[in-house]
């Protein structure tokens, strides 16, 4: 006899988003977080595995992104075809994808439809086939994209940019590989991949809809329970941005200069993370209210479109940003983009500033739940992080706690003097 599955409810105030979230253990040992929601008949599952294109073998990038392509592509008795007609004739949707800190999957299905959709999962999880046709024709298609890219700037760009950020490191190396080492990736690459990376312990799962916690279960068990306890994932260093204060440019003959920029930014658990979230916001977060829109297009008419980011990457954190514009206009916009984040840093935000970009944060957070498939992405991203499940609520917490003063601090570390890596792709005048 099976043991029901062990459930334990977030004790906080009933309104909350964590007090809907119950973390549920399988009989067998498996972790969840699962939210019922009987209002529309669906079940969404997502699931992390931490690892992703990190663990790329050492000049073979492409290989988890390579996986992921694969592992719906024919499994256990189905090839491709077959698995792909199993999916469709019960509207079953399912998908994987790669990130660099993560292997992710994701199922949605109609609740009559559960027994099928957990099933046709487990055999992509357990048992794909990686055949040599699928493995070839995935490839094909990768190439394809990336032979396309070639000439596209806002990809060449972002490669460039990575390249130079974190030279030698998993990080620095395409995600989706290049097309020098793409045709030298086998089934042995992928099927080590798998092997290594597909276990129990570094396994993030979210699950929300019509499904209750014993039966969510007795899934788990069938779909991950057959996994190894242990990952043997290869250590990757913590890494800082390389190269502020330099300036690249990729020479291609087009009309606009493609620009990214960046520098350190602030680790996720550090105390000034949440002050950078706003900051930021004020910067270029927040389009059409941000400091950068306002200066870069609206008053200048430099640039289309400006914006700034945080990526807070399990071994890296970066703040970065780009735009695209005239060659003519390239060194003017750079200067422009820099001057404001001097400004922030030497100065910090307004009070206006400050009070519109913490509404904002917190008002739209609500958006990230509005589908029980973003639901179910958010928990598992939120897991494979490092986060607890009270950060639900407490997230916008912290950001309504920002004073001032935390504000100007972390914009001074954020930003620091200004300087930038920048790579351009182009032919940008003065530049």
């Amino acid at each position: 006899m099976r043991t029901p599955a062990k459930t334990e409810t977030t004790d906080v105030a009933q309104a909350s988003r964590a007090a809907r979230v119950q973390r549920i253990t399988s009989p067998g040992g498996i972790s969840a977080w699962l939210v019922e929601d009987y209002a529309v008949p669906l079940v969404a599952l997502e699931f992390a595995l931490i690892g992703g294109a990190a663990q790329d073998p050492q000049g073979k990038p492409g290989v988890a992104n390579l996986l992921a392509g694969l592992l719906d592509e024919g499994a256990g008795p189905y090839d491709s075809d077959a698995f792909h007609r199993a999916l469709e004739e019960q509207a079953i949707e399912l998908s994987f994808s790669a990130d660099r800190d993560f292997l992710s999957g994701r199922m949605q299905t109609l609740a009559r439809n559960t027994q099928r959709a957990f099933e046709l999962l487990r055999l992509a999880v357990a048992e794909a086939r990686l055949d040599i046709e699928a493995l070839e024709r995935v490839k094909s298609q990768i190439a394809a994209g990336l032979k396309r890219e070639l000439n596209d700037p806002d990809s060449a760009a972002q490669r460039a940019f990575r390249r130079l950020a974190y030279p030698g490191h998993p990080y620095g190396a395409p995600l989706r590989g290049d097309l020098d080492t793409l045709g030298g990736l086998g089934r042995a690459d992928v099927a080590d991949m798998r092997a290594a990376d597909f276990a129990r312990d570094n396994l993030k799962i979210a699950v929300v809809g019509a499904i209750d916690a014993e039966t969510l279960g007795k899934y788990l068990d069938d779909v991950f329970g057959a996994l190894p306890q242990k990952a043997s994932l290869a250590a990757v260093a913590d890494v800082a941005l390389a190269g502020t204060g330099t300036r690249h440019v990729v020479d291609l003959d087009v009309p606009q200069s493609t620009i990214r920029f960046g520098r350190e930014g602030i680790a996720r658990f550090d105390k000034d993370a949440i002050p950078a979230m706003v900051v930021n916001h004020v910067l270029g977060g927040g389009v059409f209210s941000a400091r950068l829109f306002k200066e870069v297009r609206e008053k200048r008419g430099l640039a289309y479109s400006v914006y700034s980011r945080l990526l807070d990457q399990d071994h890296a954190a970066m703040f970065m940003g780009g735009t695209s514009t005239k060659n003519e206009r390239a060194a003017l916009s750079m200067q422009v983009i820099e001057a404001e984040i001097r400004s922030l840093a030497e100065r910090g935000p307004s009070e206006e500033e400050l009070d519109k970009a913490k509404k904002f944060l917190i008002g739209s957070y609500a958006l990230r739940f509005d589908t029980s498939t973003k639901i179910a992405g958010q928990l598992a991203r939120l897991q494979a992080e490092g986060y607890g499940v009270d950060y639900l609520d407490e997230r916008n917490k912290l950001i309504a706690a920002v004073a001032m003063d935390d504000a100007k601090r972390a914009a001074r570390r954020l930003f620091g003097d200004g300087s930038l890596l920048v790579a351009v792709v182009g032919r940008p005048v003065g530049m």
